[in-house]
């Protein structure tokens, strides 16, 4: 049974149009020229407060390298210069998709700035605007709440980061972004994977969104009974959903169980007070702590009275100390030591026992927690891992958190307030008339699911088939491949079977439609046989050619005497092995053989007919 939760998803996807506040061209670059430095810091919002993650992250003391793209930015991109008026285009495509989900469009579209100070706006906030609400998405006959559809600008691009600067590119920064944000009403992780798809379906079905790794993005907003709302935000793996779902829920669940092992001992609040433990290490073996102090470095100790077995015990499943490292790392250190993981990394028992001799430690339970660094940012990051603590006695905190490729998170920053959002004063109201919403409706496009059925009907497709398909964003594709070349069964295998298995190598799937007309025309002319197609698409992906990939592959077609007289050789090879196994018994391992010389160069049904009758001829 499921553990309850509850979970709310917010899809972010590219558009695919100019910028949304100017005319530059929405591409990303390898390159980046030029370096603009910027320092940013928090404003107060309309009610007059700070946001506290805007707040975490000035305090952070980062400075700003922003790259310039030549025809993907421009001084707008840099705030020098005034938005632009928004994105006619960009601005019709949120309205449309607004119409698919039978969501409510606003009267007149008000732009609002987002306080976001972590560099990835040149600005320090990010423009943001509602344009519909109440729209619904159908996932398995149940009804999936759309609360709010946003129209955004994108993101700068991280493209390298020190100790104290971040260096981003501005070609990512201005695309325009529907943000598509649903109830907390997704009841298990497989189902949130599904409202995922489902939203990307309509998304597509708009025939106007960037496709490809970075396109689209997944924020979750996740909580359990007694837990808190945690948003683990800029997912880009839609397989993995499920997991982050699953491990954030597990997550709190044990955060809870500390917290009343904690209640349980009656541990109070613990302050914050350090001391230098520094020559307790001048012998210790550990290379990483003593590189740290004979760099001047100093290693500082806190006492966590109560603590103990908790910060990692429980046969691995009580990790507080993990919680207190990832805050630690915001402070620029590498991280930090806990007694309940010690003596271990090159610290022995006799440095334990000092470092609990200097603490004062005597009670069971009470633990402590070491940092080396440069003494402030030692101080800093202790300071926080005591705040963590004191959290832990009666809460579990809301939090922003950043998804790790294995399907877990880390902490990032505190979740936004109310107190970051103020009113945009150079981009004026849009009024989104009858006439304007009129032509969006005479203009709607076929849904995913009207789509699924005629590909059913037209193409003889099972409904898995067609859902997968659409699912990829290949319908249209895949349709323009069967109504030219008339090859139904090939394009169904290369969309489903071979995507999926070059998907599962780690290859990104994203060909353009002009390589895939490009491999049928070719299979047409018979250049190469349908096996050659997942060879061709490694090749291609890995940056190669089309036509060079396919003599790079060996690929040249050869005839059928050609093919008959390789075969004849193979089975004349394995003329023992044939005459044991009976004959037609043999086909099926022999063909492995022969399909390793032949594969690729002559169709497959081509090379098992002659065999057989190679085999035929050979048993008599």
């Amino acid at each position: 049974m499921t553990d309850k939760f509850i979970c709310g998803i917010e899809v972010h996807q590219q558009l695919d149009t100019e910028k949304l506040f100017c005319s530059c061209k929405s591409c990303l670059s390898d390159e980046g020229y030029g370096s603009i430095y910027r320092e940013l810091r928090p404003t107060t919002s309309e009610t007059g407060e700070i946001d506290r993650a805007a707040l975490v992250q000035f305090q952070k003391n980062y400075g700003y390298r922003y790259q310039s793209v030549p025809k993907s930015s421009c001084l707008v991109e840099l705030d020098e210069e005034p938005p632009h008026e928004v994105n006619t285009k960009a601005m019709k495509i949120a309205l449309m998709f607004s119409e698919m989900v039978k969501a409510r469009v606003v009267d007149e579209v008000h732009f609002m700035r987002k306080i976001v100070v972590d560099g990835s706006n040149t600005s320090g906030f990010q423009r943001t605007a509602l344009v519909a609400t109440n729209g619904e998405v159908i996932v398995n006959e149940k009804k999936i709440p759309i609360i709010s559809i946003c129209l955004e600008e994108d993101a700068c691009r991280k493209i390298k980061a020190t100790d104290e600067e971040i260096t981003y590119r501005l070609d990512r920064l201005g695309i325009p972004l529907i943000e598509v944000a649903t109830g907390p009403n997704i009841e298990t992780p497989e189902e949130c994977m599904e409202v995922a798809l489902k939203i990307g379906t309509y998304l597509r079905a708009t025939r106007n969104v960037k496709r490809g790794i970075g396109t689209i993005r997944e924020d979750l907003n996740i909580s359990i009974p007694g837990g808190a709302r945690v948003e683990i935000k800029g997912i880009q793996e839609l397989k993995l959903l499920p997991l982050y779902v699953q491990n954030e829920v597990n997550r709190q669940k044990m955060l809870l169980d500390i917290k009343n092992i904690l209640v349980e001992r009656k541990v109070k609040k613990v302050p914050f007070k350090t001391i230098d433990v520094t020559d307790i290490f001048k012998n210790c073996k550990s290379k990483i702590i003593k590189g740290i102090i004979s760099d001047g470095g100093k290693v500082l100790a806190a006492c966590l009275p109560g603590f103990a077995g908790v910060m990692n015990g429980g046969n691995g499943t009580l990790r507080l100390g993990s919680e207190m490292a990832q805050r630690a790392k915001t402070k620029g250190v590498n991280g930090i030591l806990h007694s309940d993981e010690l003596p271990n990394y090159g610290i022995d028992k006799e440095c334990v026992s000092k470092i609990n001799e200097s603490l004062g430690i005597t009670e069971k339970f009470d633990s402590f927690v070491i940092c080396a660094s440069k003494e402030e940012k030692a101080k800093d990051a202790l300071r926080v891992v005591i705040e963590r603590a004191n959290i832990a006695l009666s809460e579990i905190p809301e939090e922003t958190r950043d998804p790790l490729p294995d399907g877990t998170s880390r902490y990032s920053r505190p979740l936004p307030g109310s107190s970051r959002m103020y009113p945009e004063t150079d981009v004026p109201p849009i009024e989104i008339t009858r006439k304007l919403m009129n032509e969006i409706r005479n203009k709607l496009p076929e849904l995913p699911d009207e789509t699924e059925r005629r590909l059913v009907l037209r193409y003889g497709l099972n409904t898995q088939q067609a859902k997968q398909i659409i699912h990829q964003g290949n319908a249209d594709l895949f349709e323009k491949v069967v109504k030219k070349y008339r090859m139904i069964p090939i394009a169904v295998t290369m969309f489903l079977n071979v995507y999926g298995e070059l998907e599962h190598e780690g290859i990104n799937v994203s060909f353009s439609d002009d390589l895939v007309m490009n491999i049928f025309e070719m299979l047409k002319k018979n250049c190469f046989a349908k096996e050659a197609i997942p060879s061709l698409l490694r090749e291609v992906a890995a940056g190669t050619n089309l036509e060079i990939a396919v003599n790079k592959c060996g690929l040249l077609t050869i005839d059928s005497n050609d093919a008959i007289q390789i075969i004849s050789q193979v089975v004349k090879e394995r003329e023992k092995f044939i005459r044991e196994k009976g004959g037609i018994a043999a086909i099926k391992p022999i063909m492995g053989l022969v399909m390793k010389k032949l594969r690729g160069k002559i169709d497959g049904k081509k090379v098992n007919e002659i065999l057989v009758s190679e085999i035929k001829k050979l048993m008599g």
